[in-house]
């Protein structure tokens, strides 16, 4: 499943698809970059639940039903890392465990504004907003034995994204964001922790009734086009 994710072009191609199939008649579109950091909350390394230090990036589109909602669709990538030794807790800093996975995410869902957020009004705008859908992301199963980590396979799972943030008009065109973006996760494995073979039962550790949960943090700014819209019952 993990080769759905690896050509960039696959992405292309669904955002093209998109905007194929939405109508520039009625509707106005964004489609735009993510940069930032991630950080990782699990059985490894920090507690903290947002704390960005390994960057991320990725690219999204938004299909804006309405001044106050848009179906948004993102591919995001990054690098999650944990590491004992920078922990807050006694017991993580004796043993003293790191490790790293890739994240590779494909995201859809809605995104609901506080305040009308009319890009065809000629004034500036701003606005909170909140998102939340499902996500489909690619890792590597770990495991850890004899004192280091191992990988096992690539694997995939689900996840619930829910994102806060703010942004604002810089221009007529170009929309600028801040988002914070918690993902809860369907596995306890991204760390090497809980590895889902039942012959590496005995290489488990930490607390196997939590899932583990990703966080990305960073900026967003997209180029707004299409017709004016028709924001009217239909």
């Amino acid at each position: 499943m993990h080769a759905v994710f690896r050509p960039m072009n696959r992405y292309i191609f669904l955002l093209t698809f998109f905007l194929g199939i939405t109508s520039v008649n009625a509707q106005i579109h964004e489609i735009g970059v993510f940069a930032g950091a991630s950080n990782y909350i699990g059985d490894v390394g920090s507690t903290a639940f947002v704390a960005p230090k390994d960057p991320a990036f990725g690219i999204l589109y938004k299909w804006n039903k309405s001044p106050r909602h848009s179906y948004r669709f993102s591919y995001t990538q990054s690098t999650i890392s944990g590491d004992d030794s920078k922990s807050d807790v006694p017991a993580r800093v004796s043993r003293n465990l790191s490790f790293k996975n890739n994240i590779k995410e494909v995201s859809l869902g809605l995104e609901f504004n506080f305040f009308d957020f009319n890009l065809h009004d000629s004034e500036p705008k701003i606005t909170p907003y909140i998102y939340s859908g499902i996500c489909y992301f690619a890792y590597s199963e770990l495991f850890y034995v004899n004192g280091e980590y191992k990988n096992g396979y690539q694997a995939g799972s689900f996840g619930i994204p829910m994102t806060v943030g703010v942004k604002g008009t810089l221009t007529e065109n170009i929309i600028l964001g801040l988002e914070v973006g918690v993902r809860y996760t369907f596995t306890d494995n991204l760390d090497g922790s809980n590895p889902a073979n039942e012959k590496l039962k005995i290489l488990r550790f930490g607390n196997l009734n939590s899932n583990d949960w990703y966080t990305f943090t960073g900026l967003t700014i997209t180029y707004t086009f299409g017709n004016k819209p028709c924001y009217c019952a239909q």
